[in-house]
């Protein structure tokens, strides 16, 4: 059996099942992990959705702001890529989708690797991570879902503290695991930033490189973020390539010998 985590697809699929053949995947046999993002911006949305659904147990993958969105869309807020998702919006499996993927993780891990889309503040150790990760599911996949999508949207507040409380609370933890690129030292978020490092303000760090992190030791496998591309640092694994934006689709090998597979991709969007 073999592991690997595939970075952010966005609607990429044919480049998915390019990448797949390449690394000759065995639904039978082998397990997948995919760092959320699953949909928009790219052209088959519906067609990914449909293919990572249909792999059953043999996939894993996290919530991604994208994916996010087009829950927030399909429950009435207004976005302004919509035209991106509506061949998922239109579809007669709509629902089914959109209820299996309101029920992904947004942490997911095993006795050696941790699993999210973006980012985790340096407050957080991988066990306060997991509880926070899983008090947001809860509403996530709860009757409260449509209520949580309106308040979902903002960048306040933008540090840590254990007495916040409803939709502040849960923004802040849903806006580290599928927002999350730079803090301060001290963890306060930096949300609007989301260059390559050295693009952002000195008082700026990646969040991966805050001393003191409380998460560090845990090996941790990130997307998201498509201009940092491929990085391997202080045990995280960045594998979002930049598929959608004419760079490459990578998969990471988890099990055995780690090693990087990606292929080229054709650019569907260009930044802006």
């Amino acid at each position: 059996m073999a592991h690997y985590a595939i970075g952010d697809i966005q609607g990429c699929f044919f480049e998915l099942q390019a990448l797949l053949d390449k690394i000759n995947f065995d639904p039978d046999e082998d397990l997948l992990w995919f760092t959320g993002d699953l949909v928009n911006r790219g052209p088959h949305s519906l067609e990914t959705l449909r293919f990572i659904k249909a792999l059953g147990d043999r996939a894993v993958t996290v919530l991604g702001n994208h994916d996010l969105h087009l829950l927030a869309v399909a429950h009435g807020q207004t976005y302004k890529h919509r035209q991106d998702l509506a061949d998922v919006l239109e579809a007669p499996d709509r629902d089914e989708l959109l209820d299996w993927l309101r029920r992904r993780p947004l942490l997911y891990r095993n006795d050696r690797f941790c699993l999210i889309h973006a980012g985790l503040p340096p407050q957080w150790d991988i066990a306060e991570a997991e509880r926070l990760a899983r008090e947001v599911e809860a509403v996530l996949r709860s009757e409260r879902l449509p209520e949580f999508l309106k308040h979902m949207y903002g960048n306040t507040p933008d540090r840590w503290d254990e007495a916040l409380e409803g939709w502040d609370r849960w923004r802040f933890i849903l806006n580290c695991f599928t927002r999350l690129r730079y803090c301060t030292p001290e963890g306060r978020l930096a949300l609007e930033y989301s260059g390559p490092p050295g693009s952002q303000p000195p008082h700026l760090l990646p969040w991966f490189e805050v001393p003191g992190r409380r998460s560090a030791g845990q090996e941790i496998v990130f997307g998201h973020w498509s201009t940092l591309g491929f990085t391997v640092k202080n045990g995280c694994y960045g594998i979002d390539t930049g598929c959608l934006w004419g760079g490459q689709l990578t998969a990471l090998r988890l099990d055995g010998e780690m090693y990087r597979i990606s292929i080229d991709c054709p650019c569907y969007r260009r930044p802006g």
